[in-house]
């Protein structure tokens, strides 16, 4: 079973699934109903997702929170959201970068002299995904057999980093297009060296603290999930393994926070608002290139086949897979959160996005 910290292009090809029928608005019980479909399908263990559109929201949940046991997934359960966490990490660059303290456009080496081998690679690479940086990820044991020697280490962003630059880039910078976890691990040390502290008390202080996220929390080395929560599970040699309690170092910047689904959507229309980002930034977040034509700064913007565009980002660590979406406008939203089971299955959580913006 490959693992990814990111769920990004799961989420564009997803999103592009029509499953059901479009309506005005969304339909609780069609929801629902995709929800049941795919915790009984069998690759997904529990499921909990937040739904707005214009003034009816709802929350809603299936299957369960813990493997043999009739435990209900709670509705504001915590929960590993995976890559959400660059769109976090972005936005604290990008305040930096409104109040003078980096330049989108500057070398990342005229901040962090010597971290990557590569003289041209920009701050907005590194946010665009388009540094053509190695992704690290790869370089790590993350199927279920070797992360059971791994899952309670501390890794350093440098240790990470090291796995990267020891092969060469994908492509020029600025020529092309690819995700590479890497470059959040880079915009995590970016923002350490810039506030001269670490870059999970710059995401506490600049957004948790002033959106009063209390439940979202940047966990470093702490292996457990406070508070109410569903498990994830997967298969080890044929035995239902919880993969729950993990050290979260080994994602960093690129993927390592905990989260609710209340607490992502109050992130997600605060920072589509402009109550996170001054107006030049605000426009850089959401702004698209011909080589980066999905991705902006930590953020993906896609069209769905009805013609809705929505804005958003997907995340996945071992035993999580994580949406965060919404119309730019804010009026329609969704955020999902699905544990994994031990067996495997295709989950089609293109039906519920779909549901919710079509």
């Amino acid at each position: 079973m490959g693992i990814r910290f990111t769920a990004v292009a799961t989420l564009t090809v997803l999103a592009l699934t029509t499953g059901t029928a479009s309506a005005e608005v969304t339909d609780r019980g069609t929801v629902q109903q995709v929800m049941d479909q795919i915790t009984s399908s069998g690759g997904v263990l529990g499921l909990q997702a937040r739904v707005t559109d214009g003034r009816q929201r709802f929350a809603a949940r299936s299957g369960v929170a813990e493997f043999d046991t009739a435990k209900p997934v709670p509705l504001n359960g915590r929960f590993r959201i995976g890559s959400v966490t660059k769109t976090f990490v972005s936005t604290v660059v990008l305040q930096l970068a409104g109040e003078g303290k980096v330049d989108l456009d500057a070398p990342v080496d005229r901040y962090l002299p010597g971290l990557v081998p590569y003289k041209d690679i920009t701050v907005r690479h590194v946010l665009q995904h388009t540094s053509g940086l190695y992704n690290y990820t790869p370089e790590l044991p993350l199927d279920p057999a070797g992360f059971e020697q791994i899952r309670y280490r501390h890794w350093e962003p440098e240790e990470l980093l090291a796995l990267a630059t020891s092969h060469p880039l994908h492509f020029p910078p600025g020529t092309k297009w690819k995700y590479s976890n890497t470059n959040y691990v880079v915009a995590g040390l970016l923002i350490e060296k810039l506030t001269g502290k670490p870059y999970e008390k710059a995401v506490e202080q600049r957004i948790l603290k002033p959106l009063r996220l209390d439940d979202t929390e940047v966990p470093g080395d702490n292996v457990n999930i406070k508070g109410p929560h569903a498990h994830g599970y997967w298969s080890v040699d044929g035995t239902p393994t919880d993969i729950t309690r993990i050290n979260p170092s080994l994602a960093y910047g690129a993927g390592e926070m905990v989260s609710t689904t209340r607490d992502l959507d109050t992130f997600i229309v605060a920072l589509t608002s402009g109550k996170l980002l001054r107006p030049a930034q605000q426009k850089e977040i959401g702004r698209t290139t011909d080589v980066s034509p999905d991705y902006g700064l930590g953020l993906q913007v896609q069209t769905l086949s009805c013609g809705t565009r929505i804005w958003g980002h997907g995340g996945s660590i071992p035993g999580y897979v994580t949406f965060m979406v919404t119309t730019p406008d804010t009026g329609k939203r969704l955020q999902l959160s699905a544990t994994s089971a031990p067996s495997a299955g295709n989950p089609a959580y293109g039906e519920i996005i779909d549901e919710g913006f079509c």
